[in-house]
């Protein structure tokens, strides 16, 4: 039995925690705020509840894996989850409105051939097979192996089977995502539908590798779920499932210090100078965090830093009047202008212009509102990371964000009881990230400045976890950073992934 020391409660790590102690290691659990989750938190106030960081989950499997492995109750007996349907409803920039089904490829093909013509729904399908193959070549080494030592390999290799496409004398493939809705997709309002998903993750369509089309992939072949009361209940039953392994949890510790005994981890230091001797260290922090109690410990792992990740700016709106009946779950309200939002997030335009990309969720929770008369709404952009830091620019993005949900909602502003403001600097504090940057998960190609740091770092003992490690950011991708850190530990070097 191995003593392990954990730092950092967010899900990856609490994942990773759950596995070790089944695999009968002493396992504790570091956190230095007061609660356990990460960026999954909750707001509540006067009756409303709201989930203020993500607030759908894709690709259940892996938690499900998680419970099966780590006890006999299996998820669905310790959360409920909802299949959303219709997965969204979009808006575009000409008006056009289309409410997508749930992991149906007919019904989608069918609905985007109502909405936007005859040929858009066969473009989208064809479109669809293309992005499984993509997916079917990466999701081994992206989301269930450990980073291959290989690793250019990812990195230099398009796994996206492009079209060929004939622009003036030359024959091309689209080799970024914006390509593919160029050549590929022929709509503006099907490449509109496309880059959300990227938008969605911090990604520049512009720049992102048609790689990404694994991310409407996953959620079209998986579908998309809600967890009745909110994901927070999720981040709940992990944690409660990591007490039942019997994992110890100590809240306000600040691990300050990675202790290194004979070029080896051996626990960690905290702020009150304490010291916690371990065999093993788990590491679920931000880079800047991991660089500053661990020296050096990233120096092995050669992958190409992500840069300028951008956050997200979310609205939680108290509104009164009940959530009409038929209402989508998710509403994507795309910008009008989208030349002006990139710049925005990705250029040097201090604002985006008419108004960004705005995801609405309603959900449909009686546990969300403190009765019938009323809705919980939650409205989130993506914006540049270290943005909205003065209320006078919060207070501006927000009102965009208001006005571009009123394109999806009539008389919205009308019906607000009161708002809170969740903006960078608090995902900041939270998760201890530089401007409250949020991870994306990793894709193979562009020169691998989408991968992450593999789990095992420099100094042998100490390992990553969570969405700033491999495979990446969002719950799957945490959550299955926590099955190989544990896999590592419990089987050793020679591990290669998850079965």
């Amino acid at each position: 039995m191995a003593r392990i020391a954990v730092i950092g409660a967010g899900t990856g790590a609490m994942a990773a925690a759950a596995r070790l102690a089944v695999a009968g290691h002493r396992v504790t659990v570091y956190e230095r705020t007061e609660t356990y989750g990460g960026a999954v938190r909750r707001l509540e106030r006067d009756g409303f509840r709201f989930d203020t960081g993500p607030g759908l989950l894709p690709l259940p499997a892996v938690y499900r894996d998680l419970f099966v492995k780590t006890g006999k109750e299996p998820l669905e007996a310790c959360v409920e989850l909802v299949q959303v349907d219709p997965s969204a409803r979009h808006v575009f920039a000409d008006g056009t409105r289309i409410a997508l089904p749930n992991a149906s490829r007919a019904g989608v093909v069918a609905a985007l051939d109502e909405g936007l013509g005859a040929g858009a729904g066969d473009r989208w399908g064809d479109f669809l097979v293309r992005a499984r193959e993509a997916w079917d070549r990466t999701r081994r080494p992206l989301l269930e192996e450990t980073l291959w030592p290989n690793w250019r390999t990812l990195a230099d290799r398009e796994p996206y089977p492009s079209v060929p496409h004939k622009r003036l004398l030359r024959t091309r493939r689209a080799g970024t995502l914006a390509e593919i809705g160029a050549w590929e997709l022929r709509d503006p309002r099907l490449a509109a539908l496309l880059e959300s998903h990227a938008l969605a993750h911090g990604l520049d369509p512009r720049t992102a590798p048609a790689s990404a089309a694994v991310l409407p992939y996953m959620e079209h072949a998986f579908g998309t779920w809600y967890v009745r009361g909110g994901i927070r209940e999720l981040a709940r039953a992990v944690y409660e499932r990591c007490l039942a392994r019997r994992v110890e949890f100590v809240f306000g510790a600040d691990v300050t210090r990675v202790l290194d005994k004979e070029g080896r981890a051996a626990g960690v230091e905290l702020a009150d100078g304490s010291v916690a001797e371990a065999d093993f260290v788990v590491a679920g922090v931000a880079p800047g965090v991991l660089d500053r109690i661990a020296a050096g410990a990233r120096q092995g792992a050669e992958v190409v830093p992500q840069q300028g990740l951008p956050s997200r700016l979310t609205v939680l709106l108290a509104l009164r009047g009940g959530r009409p009946e038929g209402t989508a779950h998710r509403t994507v309200v795309h910008t009008p202008d989208r030349d002006a939002e990139l710049e925005f997030l990705f250029g040097a335009a201090p604002a985006p212009g008419t108004g960004p990309t705005v995801t609405v969720l309603r959900p449909d929770d009686p546990g969300s509102v403190p009765d019938a008369g009323h809705e919980a709404m939650t409205l989130t952009a993506t914006v540049p990371a270290g943005s909205g830091g003065s209320r006078e620019e919060a207070e501006a993005a927000v009102e965009r964000m208001v006005t571009v949900a009123e394109r999806a909602i009539l008389g919205l502003r009308d019906r607000v009881l009161w708002r809170a403001v969740r903006t960078p600097a608090d995902i900041g504090d939270e998760t201890g990230a530089v401007g409250g940057a949020v991870p994306a998960p990793a894709l193979a190609a562009a020169d691998g400045r989408l991968l992450h740091p593999a789990n095992s770092t420099a100094l042998p003992g100490l390992f990553g976890v969570g969405g700033w490690s491999h495979p990446g950011g969002g719950l799957p991708h945490a959550g299955m950073s926590g099955a190989l850190v544990a896999g590592l530990i419990v089987e050793g070097p020679d591990f290669r992934g998850s079965q």
